[in-house]
């Protein structure tokens, strides 16, 4: 159940940003004795992974902080987050001392399917929100979000690392506001469209 929590922590954290829950578990795996990368997922603690991952993050945070740009990033991301996730959460399974279960560790695409599900469900309201929030800010938006999103995505992976028991009540308050902001994007839409029907204006 621990390992499982952390998976799901880490997994939405990577919903947000894909490489700030891979470079703390790297980390943390390459250089204190928290985590433990069991033989099969021990490339994730590699000099040359972490190398890449810096440069994946730092490009990452720079391209989500630019209107217009994030959405592009955010379509490409479509195909890596959802991934991280699931590699994350079958990694961090398969290393917990805390939660050593057999039946996981023989059955390791269960943790993927999971961290890839709970991911996409994160990246799929990140993606939905961030054009409306771009369009009612005229962009200013969009850095003030990102940097929110980051942080969350650091907060997320650390407490799903030192305090999993605590990661519910995280998803449920990350789901929450993913829900809000759906609801509010759908609002924004709603009234746009109205108000364009009501000028007479044509739109597709």
């Amino acid at each position: 159940m621990i390992a499982a929590l952390t998976g799901m922590g880490l997994s939405a954290a990577a919903g947000l940003n894909a490489y700030i829950p891979f470079m703390i578990v790297a980390l943390l795996a390459r250089f204190t004795d928290i985590i433990s990368l069991p033989a099969s997922f021990a490339w994730i603690e590699s000099t040359w992974a972490i190398a890449i991952g810096a440069v994946l993050l730092v490009s990452e945070v720079v391209l989500d902080k630019i209107p217009a740009i994030d959405t592009i990033n955010d379509t490409v991301q479509t195909f890596i987050r959802p991934s991280m996730g699931g590699l994350i959460f079958a990694a961090t399974t398969a290393a917990s001392d805390l939660d050593n279960s057999a039946w996981m560790q023989s059955h390791q695409w269960i943790g993927v399917v999971l961290g890839i599900v709970v991911s996409g469900l994160v990246h799929s309201g990140k993606m939905a929100a961030r054009p409306a929030i771009n369009a009612g800010t005229l962009g200013a938006g969009a850095p003030v979000v990102s940097t929110m999103e980051d942080g969350a995505s650091i907060g997320l992976s650390l407490i799903a690392i030192f305090i999993p028991i605590l990661v519910i009540v995280a998803l449920a308050i990350l789901f929450g506001l993913l829900f809000w902001l759906w609801r509010k994007v759908h609002r924004w839409r709603k009234n746009r469209r109205q108000r364009l029907d009501d000028a007479g204006v044509t739109y597709a």
